[in-house]
């Protein structure tokens, strides 16, 4: 079975939109696992809009599952992984205005800055993890940095989903071969959804682990405002 990670940035959002600790991030991420999932992803960045350092310093006394936390290696996060030392640290070169990640790495071109980052961060028991397009070369050359894993970066294929699924889901499956062939693990993430999830999983040899955190939390939304109106208007009976 493919391990599902849930990212919980979202959960921070709406926490600190209204300031205070509702949702209580902690007892979200207790849940989670409780409902299931077999791993929580946090996604720290600089200017801590959702998840910010602390949180991950106290998720790490709460998490009983596979902690993985993604970031760019700038000095401050490699110093914050390092002293919580997660089950997996996921590299991801997102600008620091990004709003989100939006490409994988260039693992031929930052091969020197790579390698020794991952060295570091294995050398305290922590695997690794790096963000990729689904290119072939790319896969090879995080090889050669010795990363543990590469991520798929999935938005293009969930983006053409609709429009030709068959042909979306091809560079992902050469990606995944080629990842096969020389040895390495391989997760994927980025708008992944209920609606796309099993057709990946079905094409994609091997796939490991998935990260879903936007989309799980909207689906969750839609899904779960029925029942909660409903409690709502029993109260008000």
């Amino acid at each position: 079975m493919t391990k599902l990670s849930v990212n919980v940035n979202k959960i921070a959002t709406l926490r600190n939109a209204r300031g205070g600790n509702v949702p209580n991030l902690l007892k979200v991420a207790t849940d989670i696992e409780r409902f299931g999932a077999q791993g929580i992803t946090i996604h720290p960045r600089p200017d801590e809009r959702h998840i910010r350092y602390q949180d991950a310093r106290d998720l790490k006394n709460i998490v009983t599952t596979e902690y993985n936390i993604e970031g760019n290696p700038n000095p401050k996060f490699i110093d914050l992984v390092l002293e919580i030392k997660p089950t997996q640290v996921t590299l991801v070169p997102d600008a620091v205005d990004a709003i989100t990640s939006n490409a994988g790495w260039d693992t031929i071109k930052n091969k020197g800055f790579l390698k020794e980052v991952i060295k570091t961060f294995k050398s305290a028991g922590i695997r690794t993890s790096i963000f990729v397009d689904p290119d072939s070369k790319m896969v090879k050359g995080a090889k050669n940095i010795e990363a543990d894993r590469i991520e798929l970066y999935t938005e293009n294929y969930a983006y053409k989903y609709t429009a030709n699924k068959e042909k979306a889901i091809q560079p992902f499956i050469k990606a995944a071969l080629t990842a096969n062939e020389i040895g390495i693990g391989i997760n994927a993430g980025h708008d992944l959804s209920l609606e796309n999830i099993l057709y990946f999983k079905q094409h994609i040899p091997n796939l490991l682990e998935v990260s879903i955190g936007h989309a799980l939390i909207c689906e969750s939304i839609y899904l779960g405002l029925d029942n909660v109106v409903n409690m709502y208007l029993n109260k008000l009976k």
